[in-house]
């Protein structure tokens, strides 16, 4: 019985080890730049969403071509 029940703790430890070791493995550059005193750059989803909004309204403004009068308007001036 003694020998049933270590193995099924060692499986558990072995796969408790495994899902730790899955979820760190990906990240191990990121956790030791921040362990390290590295202050990674703040997310700002909204500010690089109106950013990337007003980059495309230019474009569109500046594809879209001059009505004539407001062409001869801007030449007179």
């Amino acid at each position: 019985m003694a020998v049933i029940s270590v193995l099924v703790f060692a499986g558990a430890m072995g796969l408790a080890a495994s899902v730790i070791l899955a979820s760190v493995l990906p990240q191990w550059r990121r956790i030791l730049r921040l362990a390290s005193g590295q202050v990674e750059a703040s997310f700002s989803p909204l500010r690089e969403l109106a950013q990337a909004e007003r980059r495309i309204a230019v474009r569109r403004w500046a594809a879209t071509p001059v009505p004539v009068a407001i062409r001869h308007l801007r030449e007179a001036a």
